[in-house]
């Protein structure tokens, strides 16, 4: 029996073991982006010059970077893998409005939990980030109760004065600081309600700034529809 042949259908034409494998390579490449849609190679010609690679129709594009300083001496053993960025995307966008699928979702990945994103340009959320921008108590509250990490941010919504209080002692900087997409202590002290309203009015006296108007703010979870 010739091992380099297609036996599979007597009635095909017999092929080379390096015909398929050209076939193959083709259509890795194709697969790759190596070749466009009438297959023709992207490649370039001087092996010097990087190939051209098809641009992605979407999602996210990592910026170039190339060390210009000497590497930490600690390197990464890398012996765990990590969690898939799809999922931590779709963890830390339910968990902005959609208390089910953010359960359902920590518990096939307990270890989204802390899990962050950059949306682009540094602007790097957690799933409570995402819940406290939203004024979503109810989901704040399940991710505090599987240790999420709360911050500045979140203590605002959720009408801790005294913990704001304590780090503008602390730092009086932090009046200005930002979190996810650029929301302030001011917005996530106001998207909190009745149960922030007296952290409001601290963030207040502390420095006046313009109140806008909150869309989703008297907005009611879909579970106490």
């Amino acid at each position: 029996m010739n091992h380099f042949s297609d036996q599979s259908n007597p009635s095909m034409p017999r092929r080379s073991f390096f015909t398929s494998a050209a076939s193959l390579t083709a259509g890795t490449a194709l697969g790759a982006g190596l070749l466009d849609a009438q297959g023709r190679s992207l490649m370039a010609q001087d092996p010097a010059t990087p190939p051209v690679l098809a641009k992605p129709e979407s999602g996210p594009i990592e910026s170039p970077f190339e060390r210009d300083y000497e590497p930490p001496a600690f390197k990464p053993s890398w012996k765990k893998p990590q969690v898939n960025r799809l999922l931590a995307q779709d963890f830390i966008i339910y968990a902005h409005s959609d208390l089910e699928m953010t359960k359902k979702l920590l518990e096939r990945e307990p270890g989204l939990i802390q899990s962050s994103i950059d949306w682009g340009a540094g602007d790097w959320e957690t799933a409570l980030g995402g819940a406290s921008h939203m004024g979503r108590h109810d989901i704040v509250e399940f991710l505090l109760s599987r240790g999420a990490r709360i911050d500045l941010f979140c203590a605002a919504m959720q009408g801790q004065t005294e913990a704001i209080r304590s780090f503008l002692a602390l730092q009086p900087a932090l009046i200005d600081a930002k979190g996810p997409h650029g929301f302030s202590l001011h917005f996530h002290a106001q998207v909190g309600g009745e149960k922030s309203k007296e952290t409001l009015d601290y963030l207040q006296s502390v420095k006046q700034v313009e109140l806008r108007p909150v869309p989703f703010l008297n907005k009611k979870p879909a579970s106490d529809k």
